[in-house]
C-alpha cells in the first residue's frame, strides 16, 4: 500500500522522527476500495443472473415449441437455469451477511476482503461453467446436423470466452491480493 498521507511527528524524548498513519485518509481509501469491490460484484451478479435465467428460459421455450426437440438444448437450459438460481442464492446470502462487519477501518477492510474473496470464487465458478455450456452447444449442433464449420466457430468462440474470463479472473485475484496485503500492513501497524 502507498502511505501517501503519512506525517512526521517529532519525538522529543529521542530527538527522532516518528511516522504516524493518517487514519482518516486510510479509512477513506479503504472505503473507496470497498465500494468499488461491492459495485463490481453487484454488476457481475446481476449480469450472471440475467444472462443465465433469460438464456435458459429462452432456450427452453424455443426447444419446447420446436417440432424436433434437442436433448442437449434441454440440458443446456437446465444448466443455465441452475447456474442462475445458484448465483441468486449466493447473492441473497452475501447481502444478508453484509451487516456483520463493524464500521471501522479494519471492519470495512474485512468486508471488502470478504466481497473480493466472494468475487474471485464467483468468477472461478462461472469461468468453468462455460465448459459444460460449450460442450452442450457443440453437442446440440451435432444433434441437429448443422455443418461442421459452425461447430468449429462455436468452439473458437468458447475458447476465446474462456481466455477472456481467465484474464478477468486474474484482475479479481489481484484486487483480492491487494486487500490482503493492505490488511497485513494495517495489522502490523497496530
Amino acid at each position: 500500500m502507498e502511505f501517501d498521507n503519512i506525517k512526521k511527528i517529532w519525538d522529543s524524548q529521542n530527538n527522532e522522527y516518528m511516522y504516524a498513519i493518517n487514519e482518516q485518509a486510510l479509512h477513506k481509501r479503504i472505503l473507496a476500495k470497498k465500494n468499488k469491490t461491492d459495485r463490481i460484484t453487484n454488476i457481475s451478479e446481476l449480469l450472471l443472473l440475467s444472462v443465465n435465467l433469460v438464456a435458459g428460459l429462452t432456450i427452453l421455450f424455443l426447444n419446447l415449441t420446436n417440432k424436433t426437440s434437442n436433448i442437449s438444448l434441454y440440458a443446456m437450459a437446465i444448466w443455465m437455469l441452475l447456474s442462475g438460481f445458484y448465483t441468486l442464492a449466493n447473492r441473497l446470502k452475501r447481502l444478508r451477511d453484509n451487516g456483520q462487519y463493524s464500521r471501522s477501518v479494519l471492519g470495512d477492510l474485512e468486508y471488502a476482503l470478504s466481497v473480493a474473496t466472494y468475487q474471485v470464487r464467483l468468477s472461478q465458478i462461472n469461468r468453468w461453467s462455460v465448459l459444460p455450456i460449450a460442450l452442450l452447444s457443440v453437442s446440440a449442433m451435432w444433434e441437429s446436423a448443422k455443418p461442421f464449420w459452425i461447430s468449429v466457430l462455436f468452439i473458437a468462440f468458447f475458447l476465446l470466452t474462456h481466455f477472456a474470463s481467465r484474464w478477468e479472473h486474474g484482475i479479481y485475484v489481484s484486487r483480492k491480493n491487494d486487500l490482503e496485503n493492505l490488511k497485513k500492513k494495517l495489522l502490523v501497524q497496530e
